[in-house]
C-alpha cells in the first residue's frame, strides 16, 4: 500500500502574501476603529452603566465604529490567519464573507433605485428623530452639525424642523434663550470671521423669511444630498465599482484557487482508494 502523504489545498505565493499585507492593513484599522468607540462609550458612562444604551434618544454614532471596527477586525483576523497558516477554511470565510458584502451592496444600490421615495421618508424620519435628540448626545450633536455645515442646509427639509426640538421650538412655553432658534451650524458662514458665533442662530426664525436667507440656510439636508448625489453622482458611482471590484478581486482567486486544489486534492484521494482497492482485490 502506498506511504504516500496528504496535504489540503494550498494557496499560491503571490496570492498568500498579497492577502497577508493588505488584512494586516485592515486588522489594525479594525482594531482602531474598536478602540475610538470604545473608548467613546467609556468617557460617557455607557461601559460602566450598560443599561443606558437604551437611554439614547437618537442615533449614537460610536455604534458605527463599533460595526465597522467589528467587521474590520474579524475579516483581517480571518485574512492575516488564513494566508499565514495557509487555512483554507478561514481563507473561504474571508471570501465568502467579503462576497456576502459585495452582495448586500449590489442590492442597496438597486433598492436604493427603486424604492428613493421611500428611503427619503425614512431619512427625513431619521433626521427629525435625530433633532429632537440634538441636546442628548455630544457625538450626534457633532455629526448634524458636520452635515449641516458640509451640505449647507438646516433640518431635514427646512429650518422649521427645529421645532422638534424641546429646545428651539417657537411655543410659548418654551424658556429656553434658544427659542426659535437653530443650531449655529444652520448660520451662514462669512469668511472674514476666524472664530465661529455659537450664538449666531438665536431668534433666526422670529424673523422674516427673506431675512432668515440672509442669517441661515433655508434649505433642507435632504433636498440637499439629493443635489449633491446628482451633482458627483459619476463620481459615487465610480467609488462604489472601485469597491466592489476591490473586493472581487480578494474574492475570485482565492475561491479559484480552492476550486482547483481541492478537485487535485478530491482526484488523488479517489485513485488512492481504487489502488487499495485493486491490492485488495488481488490478495
Amino acid at each position: 500500500m502506498s506511504g504516500k502523504h496528504y496535504k489540503g489545498p494550498e494557496v499560491s505565493c503571490c496570492i498568500k502574501y498579497f492577502i497577508f499585507g493588505f488584512n494586516v492593513i485592515f486588522w489594525f484599522l479594525g482594531i482602531a476603529f474598536l478602540g475610538i468607540g470604545l473608548w467613546a462609550w467609556n468617557e460617557k458612562g455607557v461601559l460602566s452603566n450598560i443599561s443606558s444604551i437604551t437611554d439614547l434618544g437618537g442615533f449614537d454614532p460610536v455604534w458605527l465604529f463599533l460595526v465597522v471596527g467589528g467587521v474590520m477586525f474579524i475579516l483581517g483576523f480571518a485574512g492575516c490567519i488564513g494566508a499565514l497558516r495557509e487555512n483554507t477554511f478561514l481563507l473561504k470565510f474571508f471570501s465568502v464573507f467579503l462576497g456576502i458584502i459585495f452582495f448586500l451592496e449590489l442590492t442597496a444600490g438597486v433598492l436604493a433605485f427603486v424604492f428613493k421615495d421611500w428611503i427619503k421618508d425614512q431619512l427625513y424620519f431619521f433626521i427629525n428623530n435625530n433633532i429632537r435628540a440634538y441636546r442628548d448626545d455630544i457625538d450626534l450633536q457633532n455629526l448634524i452639525d458636520f452635515t449641516q455645515e458640509y451640505w449647507q442646509c438646516c433640518g431635514a427639509f427646512g429650518a422649521d424642523d427645529w421645532n422638534l426640538n424641546i429646545y428651539f421650538n417657537c411655543t410659548d412655553s418654551n424658556a429656553s434663550r434658544e427659542r426659535c432658534g437653530v443650531p449655529f451650524s444652520c448660520c451662514t458662514k462669512d469668511p472674514a470671521e476666524d472664530v465661529i458665533n455659537t450664538q449666531c442662530g438665536y431668534d433666526a426664525r422670529q424673523k422674516p423669511e427673506v431675512d432668515q436667507q440672509i442669517v441661515i440656510y433655508t434649505k433642507g439636508c435632504v433636498p440637499q444630498f439629493e443635489k449633491w448625489l446628482q451633482d458627483n453622482l459619476t463620481i459615487v458611482a465610480g467609488i462604489f465599482i472601485g469597491i466592489a471590484l476591490l473586493q472581487v478581486q480578494h474574492v475570485f482567486p482565492i475561491l479559484k484557487t480552492n476550486y482547483r486544489e481541492n478537485k487535485k486534492y478530491s482526484g488523488e484521494i479517489i485513485r488512492e482508494l481504487e489502488m487499495r482497492m485493486f491490492h485488495f482485490n488481488n490478495l
